[in-house]
């Protein structure tokens, strides 16, 4: 046992001392920004993004530059992308360089005018990280991944919240575009986790994708693109109701493949002092690949349980009133059941998803006057509108709970190896709920039967190694409860974008 034990030391203090020196490379300039949040595996599943086959190692800056080589060596890859581009919508606010998609791609309340705006991060977000593989054992290897998001304009790292803090007391006709999220200005803001792979699975701990944020990535035809998706935009997907809980700072997570199907699990542990945005969450998930007419289809349903959720946004004033809004913590217990399939054959990917979401009143309300501190930094309590312009909202699905439909499709047709075209369609159904009230004026209470439309098509050529440009465009429109509040309920977004990633 103790040798065991000294081999384990030396393999863990060795990868930490590649990391060390891979870090070093980060701060010398060898990196900019980071790849996506997941791997995708061909069967369409989310995995951790550790290294597999890469391509061979940078022997200069011209080859960073103009070849497919990765900064790797004895298994540490720093890895990223920046993702730039422009954005014109007919009903738009001006860009937020703290909120995670940057502009209002998608319509918000507080879409008001035409407008340009720098367009960050429209197909993926710009992030840095460093990720691992260190054999331990024949079949067994120590894993990790740390990666952070950032806004190439203004080069901080995304706080969702915060960036809705920064709007309180602001009249809603000059608010800038902000976005609740699960990035709240964390180094680890995308993942943060350590873990070990092996013949019997993977199993990983610390901050890491809701199985459903990695469902989204997987079976979203745009991929959870800002700029063209309002899985991506919202977060209400991945999050199985709240995009604050679409990642998990402390949490246990576990994935196998048998055969041709897979099973996974995560517990998130630990509550809002550890950087959740909620006091539990527990997730399952079962799927599997079928060969089918000359092609494959991916199958996977996602059960979630998340208790005491945190949406964070602005409240305390509809319209015509455009007055300052008061910071609001609004508190669920959600349940969802998630259903995603994905067909590929040739050059043709089809997709289609739907998610059941119910937001019921949260188990542990707020007393007031008492309060937390949000994953965003900033405290929030009950009742405290004239200490500090914020409120907990424990009451919001008291008076009945609250049901939600989403439902999308789209395809993905690969012209050549490097140019693909993607069409989507999207669509969120809100029945009524709570205290009944009169939903016939035109301006609905929040409460009322709702929905949201959206459809986008995009065009992304891979013109080099390292770059690939982008063009699109999304339509989006709400009605009803889903409305309540917005100075516009439609809006056109298109996007035009180029990312280096490497």
């Amino acid at each position: 046992m103790a040798q065991h034990a000294t081999v384990h030391i030396n393999v863990v203090g060795g990868a930490m001392r590649k990391l060390t020196m891979a870090a070093a490379m980060i701060l010398a300039g060898c990196g900019e920004a980071s790849a996506d949040d997941a791997m995708v595996t061909k069967t369409g599943s989310a995995v951790p993004a550790t290294i597999s086959s890469q391509p061979a190692a940078c022997g200069s800056i011209e080859d960073f530059f103009l070849t497919s080589c990765a900064l790797t060596s004895s298994g540490i890859t720093v890895y990223g992308i920046v993702d730039t581009g422009v954005s014109w919508r007919s009903h738009g606010a001006p860009f937020s360089g703290t909120s995670a998609p940057g502009v209002d791609y998608l319509v918000q309340k507080y879409s008001n005018r035409p407008r340009w705006d720098v367009g960050p991060n429209g197909l993926s977000q710009s992030n840095i990280g460093i990720k691992g593989k260190e054999p331990i054992a024949p079949g067994w290897d120590f894993i990790f991944d740390l990666q952070a998001g950032f806004d190439p304009y203004s080069l901080r790292f995304p706080n969702g919240p915060h960036s809705a803090a920064q709007n309180a007391g602001i009249p809603l006709t000059s608010q800038d575009s902000y976005a609740d999220s699960s990035r709240a200005g964390q180094f680890y803001n995308s993942v943060g986790y350590a873990g070990v792979s092996s013949p019997y699975g993977t199993l990983t701990l610390f901050r890491q994708n809701a199985l459903t944020l990695d469902a989204v990535f997987a079976y979203d035809p745009m991929g959870a693109s800002y700029a063209f998706s309002p899985l991506g935009w919202q977060g209400l997907t991945c999050g199985a109701g709240n995009t604050e809980t679409c990642r998990h700072s402390t949490a246990l997570k576990y994935r196998v493949d048998i055969d041709q199907f897979r099973v996974a699990a995560l517990w998130q542990f630990g509550g809002y002092e550890l950087n959740n945005a909620a006091t539990g969450t527990y997730q399952l998930q079962v799927g599997g690949d079928i060969n089918l007419a000359g092609g494959k289809l991916s199958l996977d349903a996602i059960g979630s349980y998340a208790q005491n959720a945190v949406a964070m946004g602005l409240a305390g004033n509809t319209l015509p009133a455009v007055l300052p809004q008061v910071l609001t913590a609004t508190l669920s217990d959600n349940s969802a059941l998630m259903l995603v399939g994905k067909y590929t054959r040739g050059p043709w990917q089809l997709f289609g998803g739907y998610e059941f979401i119910r937001y019921a009143p949260p188990s542990n309300p707020f007393a007031p006057g008492t309060g937390f501190i949000d994953i965003g930094g900033d405290f929030v309590c009950t009742g405290c509108t004239t200490i500090n312009n914020t409120n907990i909202n424990n009451t919001a699905f008291s008076a009945g709970d609250k049901l939600f439909h989403v439902v999308w499709t789209g395809v993905k047709y690969a012209v050549t190896d490097d140019l693909h075209v993607v069409g989507a369609y999207y669509y969120n159904d809100q029945p009524a709920f709570g205290a009944p009230v009169n939903c016939t004026n035109p301006t609905a209470f929040a409460n009322c039967h709702g929905t949201l439309n959206a459809a986008s098509v995009a065009v992304d050529w891979q013109f080099a190694k390292k770059y690939d440009a982008y063009a699109g465009v999304m339509w989006s429109q709400v009605s009803g409860g889903l409305a309540n509040g917005f100075l516009n309920r439609a809006s056109v977004a298109p996007t035009v974008g180029l990312r280096f990633r490497f």
